[in-house]
Parts: structure tokens; C-alpha cells; sequence
């Protein structure tokens, strides 16, 4: 007698990146995206969203998408209600903050410090300071230099359309401060530095403990460097047709681009398992 195949867990949440993958190019959520999270939900399925980008920036998608669960901002450094409520935060110790601002200005990367609420840049024209603050809807505060931030500082960003830099600055972050810090590309122009504790491989153990179910029964889809961690810890891993090959070969299944329904489509073949 045949060997009965073994059946995967149900899932039961869906945990997705935003930018990338959730949103389009210019940082639109399509009619089918949101027909299809309106599907999982309808499903029994819990949806929630993590990203580099602030909790604060995303409360946009909240309503569209009836998110009940926390935002999961800066890869998990930030855990805020979808009412607006700081629910949690991990910070970089202090005391190798102006450090690891040196190193990252040595690769030739721009500085973002990200504290609390607040966003603040040393030039408001610098590179995509002005398409960020499109996309999370608030403005960045320009001072005149990082002197006074060395506390409670949730997240520090270097920023170079040189991708090649960009990586560079990744691996010498890590040589330098090691297990002090989380360092990972959110974007190929993007390397976010924030506390060991804050990367979506953490905020899908948290959310897992939080509703109670296995790690086997969440599925995750992203597009970048810094989703590879969610992957590893979920049952059911999605990349999107706009990531890197690196970034596709951890994951179990990829979908289509972000500017081709890949959300959707996603949603469709391998959450809800339609296609």
C-alpha cells in the first residue's frame, strides 16, 4: 500500500514586507492586493506586515488592509498598534552608535538616524530622502550634524545608489560590531543598522508565541536581503519575482514581480492555495 502523502500545517498568518513586495514601484497598493488580503482574512487567516521602514510608516495601510495585529517596523525594531500605540523597541547600544555612523560615512554612504517617531537626515535633497518621505507619509527633520545622537536610537540607514557600497558597508558593519547589531539590505540602495533582536526572523517568533500557533503554519513573502531570516523561520517562504536569485534561492516558492501582481498572485497559488 502506498505511503500517504504528508500534509503540510494550515496556514495561519501571513506575515508580508512592504515595500517591494506589498506595494508597488511608487508605493501604491493595487485592487487585487487588496481583494486578496480581504480574501485571507475571509479565510481565517491573520494578516500582518513588517519592514524596514518606521511602525509609524505604515499606519497607511491599516484601514485598506484591516490590520489587526502590531506593525513590525524597522525589521522588528519597533512594535507599534495599528491604533498608534509604541507597543516596543529595541535600541543600539549607545555606546557604539557614533562608531557605526563612522563606518558607514567611510563607504561613502549617506546617514539616516531614526529615534523614537522621528527621522532625521542631514540634507533634505539627499539621495531618496524625498521619495522616503512619499512613501511612509512624514517628513524627515534635517539638522546640521549627528553629534547630539548617540541615544536611544532605533535604527541608523546608510543611503548610496552604488550597490556595490552599499554591500560593502553591510559585511564591514558586521566584521566591526558583530553580534551588537542586525545588519541587512531592506533595499539594493538601503542598509539598515538596527539591535541583534530586530529582524523579521524574530518578529515572526514573536508573532508566532503572540497568536499561539507553530512557525509551521505562518507563510512569509518579501524581496530582500533582510527577509531571508523570516523565511528560515516559517513554513511556507515566498520571494518575489523582483528579488535577487540570492534572495529567491531561500525561499520555497517565488512569485511574480511587484509591478506584475505578485502579491496577488502569491496569495492566490500558495496561501490560498487556488492555483
Amino acid at each position: 500500500m502506498a505511503a500517504s502523502a504528508v500534509r503540510r500545517p494550515k496556514i495561519r498568518l501571513l506575515l508580508s514586507d512592504v515595500d517591494g513586495t506589498l506595494v508597488t514601484h511608487d508605493k501604491k497598493l493595487t485592487e487585487r492586493t487588496i481583494a486578496a488580503v480581504a480574501r485571507v482574512h475571509a479565510a481565517g487567516i491573520t494578516f500582518a506586515v513588517t519592514s524596514g521602514r518606521p511602525a509609524r510608516g505604515m499606519s497607511m495601510l491599516v484601514e485598506p488592509l484591516t490590520i489587526t495585529e502590531p506593525l513590525a517596523g524597522f525589521n522588528g525594531g519597533q512594535l507599534m498598534s495599528p491604533s498608534g500605540k509604541l507597543l516596543e523597541e529595541h535600541t543600539l547600544p549607545d555606546e557604539i552608535v557614533a562608531a557605526l555612523m563612522s563606518t558607514i560615512s567611510s563607504h561613502q554612504l549617506d546617514v539616516w538616524v531614526f529615534r523614537g517617531n522621528d527621522w532625521f537626515v542631514r540634507d533634505a535633497h539627499g539621495p531618496h530622502v524625498e521619495r522616503e518621505e512619499r512613501a511612509v507619509q512624514f517628513s524627515a527633520t534635517v539638522v546640521p550634524n549627528f553629534d547630539s545622537f548617540r541615544q536611544q536610537i532605533v535604527k541608523v540607514v546608510g543611503v548610496s545608489d552604488d550597490p556595490a557600497a552599499v554591500e560593502a558597508a553591510e559585511s564591514a558593519c558586521r566584521s566591526q560590531f558583530g553580534d551588537h547589531v542586525s545588519a541587512t539590505r531592506s533595499q539594493t540602495y538601503y542598509l539598515d543598522v538596527t539591535h541583534p533582536l530586530a529582524n523579521k526572523g524574530t518578529v515572526v517568533r514573536r508573532l508566532a508565541e503572540r497568536l499561539k500557533i507553530s512557525r509551521d503554519e505562518i507563510a512569509t513573502i518579501g524581496d530582500m536581503a533582510n527577509d531571508v531570516l523570516m523565511f528560515a523561520h516559517s513554513g511556507t517562504s515566498i520571494a518575489m519575482g523582483n528579488a535577487t536569485r540570492e534572495v529567491q534561492r531561500a525561499a520555497r516558492y517565488v512569485t511574480t514581480s511587484n509591478e506584475e501582481e505578485g502579491f496577488a498572485n502569491a496569495v492566490e497559488r500558495y496561501v490560498l492555495g487556488d492555483g
